[in-house]
C-alpha cells in the first residue's frame, strides 16, 4: 500500500550533520583544576599471525608476547613496544560473546560495541564505547569526537568503514582526507561559518516540522524508523547550539609545516603518520577527547588493503591467506611490525608531550586502546589487544594479561573448516568487562557495557 507522503530532504540534513564537523574549536582558556581524560581507539584489521607453538616462526612472528605478567618478551611483531614496556598492557582471550560464531570479515562493526550485528539478515548496531564516552565529555570542547578511517565515510553493513556508532546504532561517517580533518579542527571562516549556523537551524526547523506531520501516515515499523533518524536530526541540533558558543573563540595556534595534509593511503606510512600526527594536535589542542581510527577494512576491500606497499608487498589482507607458503608466516608479521611501529611513534608522541596546563604527559592522561576483532585467520575470539596510557586514571602496565593460555587457537587455514566453523570448549571473557574497566577509570559512572558481566580485574 503506498502514502502519500512528503518525502524528508536528505540532502539539508546532511548539510546540516557536516558542518558540525566543519566548525573549529579551540583550546580553552584558564586553569584547569584537573588534565583532561581522552580515549582514543585504534582498529587493525584481518587479524594476527599465530603460527603453531611447534612452527619455527612461532618464537619470531606470534603476535602475542611469549611469557606472561611482567615476566615477558615481545615477538617481533610487537618489539618496536619494546621502550613503551611500561606504559602498555598486551591481553588476550576477550572477546565479544554475541559474534563469536561469524566470520572475522564482519566484526569491525561490532569492535566498539558488542552488539550482535550476526553475519546476514536484518542488522542492528548499538552505542559504540568512544560515543558512550563522548556523550560524557564531549560537552566540554568543540569537537565532541573525531572520527577517521583510511577509507572513510560509513562503509556497509558488516563491511564498515567506521569504529563509531551513535546511540541508535547508527554508523558516524569517518573522515579520511587529512586536509579536511586539520581543515575542520583548526580552519574558521568566521562568516561563512555563521551563515551556515543560521541556515542550519532553520533547516532543522522545517525539518522536525515535516517529520512530526509525517508520522501519522507511517506504519509503526516506519515510524520507528524515522525516530531512529530524528535522533540524529536532535543530535545535529546539539552540535549547531555547540558550535555557536564557540564561534568567535580564538583558534589554537598550531603549526602544521610537518604535516603532508595531501598524502593517500598508497604512501602508507607518511599517510599513518600523518593521521596519528592529527589526533596528537586534537588531543593537545583539547579540540576533542575522544578519537577513533580504523585502518583498513575488513576483507580487502579499498585503497586501505595497499598499505601493505610500507613493508614492500602488495596488498595487505592475501597476507593472512598465505602464512602456509614459504615465509608466509614472517611476511604477514613484518607487516603487522609495521602497524606497531606507527602506534609505538604515537605512543611516544604522546609521551613526549607535557599535559598542557597539567601534570605528566598527554600519555599519562589519554586511554588508548588498539586491536582487532579476530586473531588467527578470522577466528572471531582471542581479540589481540593493546591497552597504552591512562597512568593519571590509576592503569598499571608493563604486563602480558594471558587470559587464552592454553586454549588459544593458531595455525593456517587448512582447507577444512575455517576456525571460526570450529567447536570450542573455552569461552573468553567478554570485551565489554574492559570497556566498563574503561569508562569508569575516564569518570562516567556505570557498572555495564553492552553484554557485559562486572569490571574486568587486573588491569
Amino acid at each position: 500500500m503506498q502514502t502519500d507522503q512528503t518525502p524528508l530532504d536528505r540532502r539539508r540534513f546532511l548539510s546540516g550533520s557536516a558542518l558540525a564537523l566543519a566548525l573549529p574549536w579551540l583550546e580553552s582558556t584558564g586553569a584547569r583544576s584537573e588534565a583532561p581524560r581522552r580515549l582514543a581507539c585504534i582498529y587493525m584489521p584481518d587479524g594476527v599471525p599465530m603460527p603453531l607453538p611447534e612452527d619455527p616462526a612461532h618464537a619470531d612472528w606470534n603476535w602475542f608476547p611469549r611469557g606472561s605478567g611482567r615476566d615477558f618478551t615481545f615477538t617481533r611483531c610487537l618489539d618496536p613496544l619494546e621502550p613503551l614496556r611500561s606504559d602498555l598492557t598486551i591481553l588476550s582471550g576477550l572477546s565479544h560473546p554475541a559474534v563469536r560464531d561469524i566470520h572475522g570479515h564482519s566484526n569491525a562493526d561490532q569492535f566498539l560495541t558488542g552488539a550482535a550485528t550476526g553475519a546476514t539478515g536484518a542488522y542492528r548496531n548499538s552505542i559504540s564505547l568512544d560515543q558512550k564516552y563522548a556523550a560524557h565529555v564531549g560537552a566540554r570542547t568543540r569537537h565532541a569526537s573525531l572520527v577517521m578511517s583510511t577509507d572513510g565515510g560509513t562503509g556497509t553493513p558488516r563491511g564498515a568503514h567506521t569504529l563509531s556508532f551513535a546511540r541508535s546504532g547508527r554508523a558516524i561517517p569517518a573522515l579520511h582526507r587529512p586536509k579536511q580533518i586539520f581543515d575542520g579542527l583548526f580552519v574558521k571562516r568566521d562568516v561563512e561559518a555563521a551563515r551556515r549556523l543560521a541556515w542550519n537551524e532553520s533547516a532543522l526547523d522545517d525539518l522536525l516540522e515535516d517529520a512530526r506531520a509525517l508520522r501519522g501516515k507511517l506504519s509503526s515499523h516506519d515510524q520507528r524508523a524515522l525516530d531512529e533518524y530524528l535522533d540524529a536530526v536532535r543530535a545535529t541540533e546539539l552540535e549547531v547550539e555547540k558550535a555557536q558558543r564557540w564561534l568567535n573563540v580564538p583558534l589554537p595556534d598550531v603549526d602544521a609545516a610537518h604535516l603532508n595534509l595531501d598524502v593517500t593511503p598508497d604512501d602508507p606510512r607518511v599517510y599513518l603518520r600523518t593521521m596519528y600526527d592529527l589526533m596528537h594536535l586534537a588531543f593537545r589542542t583539547d579540540s576533542t577527547r575522544v578519537a577513533t581510527f580504523q585502518i583498513g577494512r575488513e576483507n580487502g576491500i579499498g585503497r586501505s588493503d595497499h598499505l601493505a606497499r610500507a613493508v614492500g608487498f602488495p596488498l595487505a589482507h592475501q597476507l593472512s591467506h598465505e602464512t602456509k607458503a614459504p615465509g608466509g608466516w614472517e611476511k604477514f608479521g613484518t607487516y603487522c611490525r609495521f602497524l606497531s611501529e606507527e602506534l609505538a611513534r604515537f605512543l611516544a608522541q604522546l609521551k613526549a608531550t607535557p599535559e598542557p596546563g597539567g601534570e605528566g604527559s598527554l600519555l599519562d592522561n589519554t586511554l588508548v586502546l588498539f586491536g582487532s576483532a579476530s586473531s588467527a585467520f578470522h577466528l572471531s575470539r582471542n581479540y589481540p589487544l593493546v591497552l597504552a596510557g591512562g597512568r593519571s586514571m590509576g592503569f598499571t602496565h608493563g604486563r602480558y594479561l594471558d587470559h587464552a593460555g592454553a586454549h588459544a587457537f593458531s595455525g593456517s587455514w587448512d582447507g577444512g573448516k575455517e576456525p571460526w566453523q570450529r567447536e570450542f570448549t573455552h569461552e573468553d571473557l567478554p570485551l565489554a568487562n574492559l570497556f566498563v574497566t574503561m569508562l569508569q577509570r575516564l569518570g562516567v559512572e556505570t557498572e555495564a557495557f553492552a553484554d557485559s558481566t562486572g569490571a574486568l580485574v587486573g588491569v
